[in-house]
């Protein structure tokens, strides 16, 4: 067997508990299950990282039941651990309820991952207002905009702002205990995630600028952004004004890039 081939099925017996028969022996075949168990927890710490406040919602052990039920289905093969929990949301949303005692846990670990995405995310120069200012009347109508690559758009379905903000903001390590959190109520809604000046934002967004930014995602130019305002409000002559509005607080907010 090649050094190579040694190499390929240790690592298979240690990420994915693959038989090491013929592979080890004496004290070194003892020591694969300590190479197991230590790959797992830095697995499960790599989670607790991405997921800050999903795991100060369900608390230490439930976590790393979790974590450990996660890396059991869904082993790491991305080359960088900091990519590790993907698809935690995914997977909470087909768990039972001894992983995930409450429904609105799987839009904490969305909102988590839209903001981990956002900070890491690759840079780009931004769309400047002078740029806009410069376009001749003609050249509104085929305008195309485009979203700043930290831009994510997250569907939740629970209203989890207010608790999420509570435990981002809590500090276990100061012994204060855990505030009290607002139980978070079903609520259908988008939520935006982005970096600006180096600092990851999120805020709630209203029917209306949801629509605009599924419209600018897909590179609907600038007139579809007013027919999809008119068809959200229902009223022709309001749309170019809101969608103005809207577009002046994207460019206020870092949202757009360059073309």
């Amino acid at each position: 067997m090649s050094v190579i081939e040694q190499q390929r099925r240790l690592a298979a017996a240690i990420r994915d508990d693959a038989d090491a028969s013929g592979l080890l022996a004496g004290e070194f075949a003892t020591g694969l299950a300590v190479y197991r168990h230590a790959y797992r927890a830095r697995l499960a710490e790599a989670l607790a990282d991405n997921y800050t406040v999903l795991a100060r919602a369900l608390g230490d052990d439930a976590f790393d039941a979790l974590a450990q039920a996660y890396i059991a289905a869904r082993p790491s093969r991305h080359p960088s651990i900091r990519w590790f929990g993907h698809a935690l949301a995914e997977f909470m949303a087909q768990a039972g309820d001894d992983l995930v005692p409450h429904a609105s846990l799987v839009d904490f670990a969305a909102m988590d991952w839209a903001l981990r995405g956002a900070f890491d995310a690759a840079e780009a120069p931004l769309l400047q207002p002078a740029t806009l200012a410069a376009l001749g009347p003609d050249d509104w109508a085929g305008l195309v905009l485009h979203l700043h690559p930290s831009v994510r758009r997250v569907r939740l379905g629970h209203a989890i702002e207010p608790a999420w903000r509570l435990l981002r903001e809590w500090a276990p390590e100061s012994g204060d205990d855990q505030p009290e959190l607002p139980e978070p109520a079903p609520h259908e809604h988008a939520l935006l995630a982005w970096r600006q000046a180096g600092e990851t934002r999120w805020r709630s967004l209203a029917p209306l600028e949801a629509a605009l930014l599924g419209a600018v995602a897909a590179e609907a130019p600038f007139a579809l952004l007013c027919e999809r305002a008119a068809a959200e409000l229902g009223d022709l002559d309001a749309a170019a004004p809101a969608v103005i509005g809207a577009l002046q607080r994207w460019l206020a907010d870092g949202l757009l890039r360059t073309a």
